[in-house]
């Protein structure tokens, strides 16, 4: 099984390669078979060949990009049934940056969200054993487990100490697509782009329509920490919004395996202004559907500026082993720009923020005065209420620009 599998190896590197190459190239996968053969014979402790093949292909794909990586039969199967939208772990999206695991982002809902993890938390340590040293794959693997066990995390988190998270592992089961009324604006939430989020966000769209009626005044597609997921998803929802013209187009060392996607006619919104909400946590497809509709101003892109994940990863099965997920393209929005590491800017910058009553000196008011007309009593505050619900300050400018928006396009007409 080894040697065989050294053989595909060795026969991939050297296909396609200039024939001054060649002899260079059997040198190296020559090499590579006799460190493992030493390893083998001499090393003080009797080594799993397979897992050290495993580990030399894991440390070759991770010298290229943090996304390229190799998945194992069990972890292969684990990330197609994730992109059906169930999955178990802990919830959250993540790279690798310096040597530690970063949280893209917690999904919502999930045992990671709860805990409260963020985007930009670094992972240090996983049950007390350090990251540093692990691929991605490695640390992944170790923070899924059986469901309803615990794991604890250390977290370092800028302007803060480190402190550990304890995390208990569930099922997750993405519902990918949220949406309520606000009034007389729908608001629709992704959280994720898997293989139901398409059908999902018609049948949002739909019901939103039928709640509000003939007074909705537009959308607001909230994707905010949407870590991304499947890209025939992200061109599905763009088109969803669009007409016509390029939604995407995917560039890769071959000119000739480029790719464009484009719209067709058909908007389920019915032109009614959009507003797009993104920050840090927003990534890849999320950041494809942001550029498409922003630069075919079919919506106005709000918030702060998204990730910066502008490239295309494939998942090449190896027949009889795992697959390989291997970075293969560069994406560009449609007026032809890559976010790779510069993120989708928004038209307006929206930081979010926490709004108090500004609590100013008591003042005389009419009903103050002595012997003023009709003096009725104030009535006093119901100190029964619940306290309300931290307002989602980003949001909330997204609504007040949304209506604004459909304001002046009816007094337009």
């Amino acid at each position: 099984m080894v040697i065989r599998f050294l053989a595909i190896l060795a026969l991939a590197a050297l296909a396609g390669s200039a024939a001054a190459k060649d002899e260079d190239n059997y040198e190296h996968i020559s090499l590579f078979g006799t460190v493992l053969e030493r390893i083998r014979t001499d090393h003080v402790a009797e080594p799993e060949v397979e897992a050290l093949i495993e580990a030399a292909i894991n440390g070759m794909l991770s010298s290229l990009d943090p996304h390229s990586a190799y998945l194992s039969p069990r972890s292969f199967k684990e990330m197609q049934v994730q992109s059906k939208g169930e999955f178990g772990g802990l919830g959250i999206e993540v790279t690798m940056e310096n040597g530690l695991v970063k949280v893209v982002s917690p999904i919502d809902d999930t045992p990671a969200f709860r805990a409260g993890l963020k985007p930009g938390d670094l992972i240090t340590h996983i049950d007390d054993e350090i990251v540093l040293g692990l691929t991605l794959g490695q640390a992944v693997d170790k923070m899924r487990g059986p469901v309803d066990s615990s794991i604890t995390v250390k977290v370092r988190r800028a302007g803060e100490a480190p402190f550990d998270v304890t995390i208990v592992r569930a099922v997750i089961q993405i519902t990918s697509v949220r949406r309520r009324a606000e009034e007389d604006v729908g608001y629709i939430r992704i959280t994720s782009f898997n293989g139901n989020t398409l059908s999902n966000l018609t049948e949002a769209v739909s019901r939103l329509k039928e709640e509000v009626g003939d007074g909705l005044k537009g959308y607001v597609l909230d994707l905010r920490n949407n870590p991304g997921g499947l890209l025939d998803q992200a061109i599905s929802v763009s088109d969803a919004f669009l007409e016509r013209g390029e939604i995407v187009s995917t560039r890769g060392r071959d000119e000739k395996l480029a790719q464009r996607f484009n719209a067709k006619p058909g908007d389920i919104a019915g032109g009614l202004p959009l507003v797009v909400l993104i920050n840090e946590g927003s990534a890849s497809a999320s950041e494809i559907v942001a550029g498409a509709l922003r630069d075919h101003r079919r919506a106005i892109v709000m918030g702060t500026g998204s990730f910066g994940k502008g490239s295309v990863q494939s998942m090449l099965p190896i027949a009889g082993h795992g697959a390989l997920k291997l970075t293969t393209a560069r994406y560009y929005t449609p007026s032809g720009v890559s976010i790779q590491g510069k993120g989708i800017v928004p038209d307006i910058e929206v930081k979010q923020a926490v709004l108090s009553p500004v609590e100013g000196r008591p003042r005389l008011r009419e009903a103050d005065l002595r012997g003023t007309l009709d003096k009725a009593e104030r009535p006093e505050p119901d100190k029964a209420e619940e306290p309300e619900k931290p307002l989602d300050y980003q949001l909330m400018r997204a609504l007040d620009l949304l209506r604004a928006l459909a304001f002046y396009s009816g007094a337009s007409r």
